[in-house]
């Protein structure tokens, strides 16, 4: 019997996955020919999806993107030489965009069924929490300490600082919250391991929960994810109905329990205290920090706040020790980073790689440079409030302190690519709208300095005056000054990352000499 695998990741679906996978199984019915086909999750090759795989002896070989029309023939491929099929690629482990990577999180994307149980455990599943389950909490959160895992959602603080603090609050009830609420531009890798993997978040979850203390967890997701939602849910079943969630965790005595929780479609919903604002039922606004979530957090108890990403690095940490973690990277950024390939690229998909390698490798190597095959502009790294990232600037490491010392941020290794074509005094504006329409408005900076941005930006443009010009650029960036140290939260703080970015780096879109625009 042939088996087939092919994904069941909403981009693969978006693409046509589903009705390639239906055309396979008509065509098989009526060729009588034994043919099973495996719904998995995705490798993150998003250019060559619809991927097919061909599982064989000596691995899978894969056949993409392929159209429900190119069944018939890839069939009659398949019954001879596979390799002669126009979409073959070979094995699928030896295709260098793959090969190359270093895959913790991402060890079985593309390989397991999301919702098997026992593919994940015959994948190295669930061995972490049977070491956790064997060790004091004490020593799990030394250990997530000296891995030296720093949160994936921006911030990069040090993820054992935040369970060391959790542990040692007070408190009759101890939370544990997923923040999934992945709204930047160009992200998706919350998304793959929600949909793709999703027993790895639930894992990483319920070690955190032994660790700190906690016995009730929530996955907050966003509700633009309904097939996240829905794969969640049923694994949660899954792994209540199998022992690891309720009041006895894998027979360890110990309970935790976990609910997933929708949006309602806030982009400030993504800044961990609006997210507990939400989760108590209320309207998403950021509350003023101190007291931290990690000691007065949902319902005013002491709570961990993480992200997907970094809740899934858990379980390999647990499974392998701190040290095996710690080899990979650079500096203080170590460990293993899914960075996130979308724009105006040629291969847009997943990467996971060691912090250290630089943006022009991802971009260029991996991605293949511009899918217009124009000219590279920029890139914009950490989402739609990251800064603009000459091709000048492209053999800087991602790493967390050499992007700051270049006034940029990894955020959450989002990469969006453009060419020549894109007009960046427009993405300035458009930061700044998109910061005023999605501003929780609490803080004035945020909230009228946004607006007052747009402003600016529409008078620069509109001046035909070298001199007004000048003073109107003057003006922004005294107003990105007040935004970056003056907001709340991140959302205003950052919102002055793509304005002064494209500013410095791009002064002739704004109608500005270099001179002008470094004043």
């Amino acid at each position: 019997m042939l088996t087939l695998c092919i994904p069941r990741d909403s981009v693969a679906c978006a693409v046509g996955a589903d009705k390639v996978a239906d055309a396979l199984v008509r065509e098989a019915q009526r060729r009588q020919l034994p043919l099973q086909v495996l719904r998995t999750s995705s490798r993150g090759l998003y250019w060559l999806e619809p991927l097919v795989e061909l599982d064989t002896p000596e691995g899978r070989l894969g056949f993409g993107p392929v159209t429900a029309q190119d069944v018939p023939g890839l069939l009659d491929a398949l019954a001879g030489d596979p390799g002669s099929h126009p979409t073959a690629l070979g094995l699928v482990e030896h295709i260098p965009y793959l090969k190359s990577q270093q895959r913790l999180l991402f060890a079985r994307a593309g390989i397991t069924q999301p919702l098997s149980l026992d593919d994940y455990r015959a994948q190295g599943g669930f061995l972490g929490l049977a070491r956790a389950i064997q060790t004091e909490g004490a020593e799990v959160v030394a250990q997530v300490l000296d891995s030296g895992l720093r949160g994936r959602g921006g911030a990069a603080f040090p993820a054992g600082i935040k369970w060391r603090t959790v542990r040692d609050a007070p408190g009759p009830q101890k939370y544990v919250v997923c923040n999934a609420d992945e709204g930047d531009s160009g992200t998706f890798a919350d998304r793959m391991l929600m949909e793709g993997d999703p027993f790895l978040l639930i894992e990483g979850m319920i070690i955190a929960g032994i660790a700190v203390g906690a016995t009730m967890g929530y996955i907050y997701v966003r509700s633009e994810y309904p097939d996240a939602v829905s794969t969640l849910n049923q694994a949660l079943r899954i792994a209540r109905e199998a022992g690891y969630l309720g009041v006895d965790v894998g027979g360890s005595g110990r309970a935790f329990e976990l609910e997933v929780r929708v949006g309602a479609g806030a982009y400030i919903c993504g800044e961990e205290t609006a997210l507990l604002e939400s989760l108590e039922g209320k309207r998403g606004t950021v509350r003023a920090k101190p007291p931290l979530p990690a000691l007065q957090g949902l319902f005013g108890l002491p709570t961990l706040v993480h992200n997907v990403v970094t809740l899934a690095s858990v379980p390999v940490i647990l499974e392998k020790g701190a040290q095996f973690y710690r080899d990979f990277g650079m500096g203080r950024s170590l460990g293993t980073m899914p960075f996130q390939l979308a724009g105006n690229v040629r291969h847009g998909g997943l990467v996971e790689r060691a912090f250290g390698l630089s943006l022009r490798e991802l971009v260029e190597e991996y991605g293949g440079g511009t899918a217009s095959g124009r000219p590279l502009k920029a890139a914009q790294v950490g989402g739609p409030l990251g800064a603009w990232v000459p091709p000048a600037q492209f053999d800087t490491p991602l790493d967390y302190e050499a992007f700051a010392a270049m006034g940029a941020m990894l955020g959450h290794g989002g990469v969006v690519v453009a060419d020549d074509s894109l007009d960046m005094a427009r993405m300035a504006r458009f930061a700044l709208q998109f910061c005023a329409e999605e501003s929780c408005g609490k803080c004035t900076p945020c909230r009228i300095g946004s607006t007052r941005g747009v402003e600016v930006v529409d008078r620069l443009l509109a001046s035909t005056d070298a001199n007004a010009r000048q003073e109107q650029a003057l003006l922004l960036h005294d107003l990105c000054d007040t935004l970056q140290y003056g907001s709340l939260c991140a959302l205003g703080g950052m919102t002055s990352y793509p304005v002064a970015s494209a500013l410095k780096h791009f002064p002739a879109d704004f109608g500005l000499a270099t001179s002008e625009a470094d004043q």
